[in-house]
Order: C-alpha cells, then sequence, then structure tokens
C-alpha cells in the first residue's frame, strides 16, 4: 500500500543562521521547490503540516535549564557565539530554535496522531548538541528531545535512531551511550578527518547498553556504493531487535559536491535505507517513523537528498 507523507513547513520554519554562514536559510527554499514539484505532493501523497513552537517544558525533557536560560539570554543580546565557534547567536536564535524542535515534535504527533503514515521535519536533526551546550550549529537536540517526549507522553520503551549524516551524531550518542533502550546506527565519515571526531567502530555502547549501537566511520572519498555494502550488516542488526519508533536523522553532507565533508555519494544512499527503515517501520513499530534533515551545504544536494527521502516514504513498503 502507498503512504501519506506529512512535511512540516512554515516561513518562519527556517533554522539556521545569517550568510555567509554554511548553514542558512536558503536551503529551505531549495528543498520546498523541488518538493513542489513532486508528483507525489501534486497527487496529495505529500502533504504541508504547520509548525509549532516546542515549550520550555519540552525542551526541558532533555537540556538542563541553566543551559536554556544561557540561549534565551544571549537570544536576547544577539551576538557572540553559543559554543567556541560554530554556532553564531542572533536575536531570535531562541525562538527558531525551538521551533525547530516543535515541529519535529509536530511531525511525530501527526504520525501518532494517524494524519499522517510518516512524517518530515527538514529543519530538524540538529544532533550536535548536548544537554547543557550547543555545538556544531546545534542549539537544541530535536531528535533526543523526541525520544523523551515519545516515552513521556506516550510510554514508548524502545527506540531506533538511524543517522546518515556526513558528521557523527555525538549529541544523541554519548547522550545514550549507556542506554540500552536507544539502539543507534550512525554511518559517517572517520571522525580522524571530520568533525566531531567521534563516532569510531569500536563505540558499541556502554555497561548494559553495549551492543546496542553501531558506529560505521567512512574513509573520505567513499562512494555510493561503498555505503551501500553496509546495508546488510544494518538490516541485520535492525531484524534483531523490537522497537516503538524510528527516528531518522537524513543530513545530505555526504553527497558529493558538499563543500564541508570528504565523501562522495549519491541520492541513491538516502533511497536505498529508507526503504529499509520504511520496511522495519511497518513490520514492527506500526509504520511509526519520523524523518528529520540535518547537514547539508550544497543546497542541490540537500532538495535532491530530502525530496528522495518524502518520495520514498510515500510508496509500497
Amino acid at each position: 500500500m502507498t503512504c501519506k507523507v506529512g512535511v512540516v513547513i512554515g516561513e518562519n520554519l527556517k533554522y539556521g543562521f545569517p550568510e555567509p554562514h554554511p548553514l542558512n536559510y536558503r536551503r529551505y527554499e531549495y528543498f520546498t521547490n523541488l518538493l513542489f514539484e513532486s508528483n507525489y505532493y501534486k497527487q496529495g501523497q505529500i502533504i504541508k503540516l504547520e509548525p509549532r513552537r516546542a515549550s520550555d517544558e519540552e525542551l526541558l525533557l532533555f537540556h538542563t535549564r541553566e543551559y536554556l536560560e544561557y540561549v534565551k539570554r544571549v537570544s536576547e543580546i544577539g551576538y557572540g557565539y553559543l559554543d567556541y565557534g560554530d554556532t553564531p547567536a542572533f536575536k531570535g536564535v531562541y525562538e527558531v530554535s525551538a521551533l525547530s524542535v516543535g515541529a519535529t515534535l509536530r511531525a511525530l504527533e501527526a504520525v501518532i496522531n494517524g494524519e499522517v503514515d510518516h512524517a518530515f521535519n527538514p529543519s530538524g536533526g540538529l544532533h550536535h548538541a548536548y544537554r547543557y551546550k550547543a555545538a556544531g550549529f546545534c542549539v537544541f537536540n530535536d531528535p533526543a528531545i523526541a525520544i523523551e517526549y515519545s516515552r513521556k507522553k506516550y510510554g514508548f520503551k524502545k527506540f531506533l535512531y538511524v543517522d546518515i549524516d556526513a558528521h557523527h551524531g555525538d549529541g544523541v550518542y554519548y547522550s545514550y551511550e549507556d542506554d540500552p533502550t536507544v539502539y543507534i546506527v550512525d554511518i559517517h565519515e572517520d571522525g580522524r578527518f571530520l568533525y566531531p571526531g567521534t563516532g569510531f567502530e569500536t563505540e558499541k555502547g556502554k555497561g548494559e547498553a553495549y551492543g546496542t549501537k553501531i558506529n560505521i566511520p567512512l574513509k573520505p572519498f567513499s562512494d555510493t556504493n561503498t555505503v551501500l555494502q553496509y546495508i546488510p550488516k544494518i538490516k541485520e542488526f535492525i531484524e534483531n531487535i523490537e522497537f516503538d519508533l524510528i527516528i531518522f536523522q537524513c543530513g545530505a553532507d555526504g553527497l558529493e559536491g558538499d563543500p564541508l565533508t570528504h565523501l562522495r555519494y549519491s541520492p541513491k544512499v538516502h533511497e536505498e535505507i529508507t526503504k529499509l527503515l520504511h520496511k522495519f517501520a511497518h513490520e514492527k513499530c506500526k509504520g511509526r517513523i519520523i524523518a528529520t534533515g540535518g547537514g547539508g551545504y550544497n543546497f542541490n544536494n540537500v532538495a535532491k537528498a530530502w525530496v528522495t527521502v518524502v518520495e520514498t516514504l510515500t510508496k509500497e513498503y
């Protein structure tokens, strides 16, 4: 059967920083322009969802109050940095970041409530933020907040988080490294060559969580075939676990031509991994899968990769 996919889009939902910062608002324009050309959108299989802003209570499900208050103060001041130089402050950065988190929660709610079968938030996937700090262009960690929100509101017990951004999702990984209920698959460029310098193959979780995580570091210049050869390994891992929700971070900065990374694959990677997760979502957790954006600094690549994800989720599984 085919599926209906919601995409959270709004005029104010443009997470990013003023140009010339590489993560700026224009990439969402490239994505939405291409999305609106999709036949699946024209036929009504892809629908727009209105975003909402996350409340302080929701942000505090993961982040510390001290950090939340710090972001608010810097947002009012409107200059400086939220970290050591990657994540600049600007007036309203708190509101923009809270809206991005709220958009991921809106995507989740739309799936749980039956408005759509699956959902995508292009402004989400901010996987470098930690409970107590910003990092790597990320102010609030929406995938982690979605996990905590799902636990509290829906009583979900186990989660599968899959991350194909070129940068290791350290904010998610290390926050749940010792949590046996959060299974993680993270494919990224080898940390010896790219920020944040983490995510090695030997990192498989700690304590009771050992074996619930897989890191797949790729050598620079890895292409589509190199990445796709890991699909059987990912499939074998997923087949052996049960979970209530899949969160898919589908950053597009691993595509050939990205100015910040050294990987060279095509949107075929996004398509094949989406197919795999789509199938398992229906087999294991009643179709509950939400996807988010992430990195991507060649805007044409971003548009192609994310539209590929959304279109693939509409198809038969």
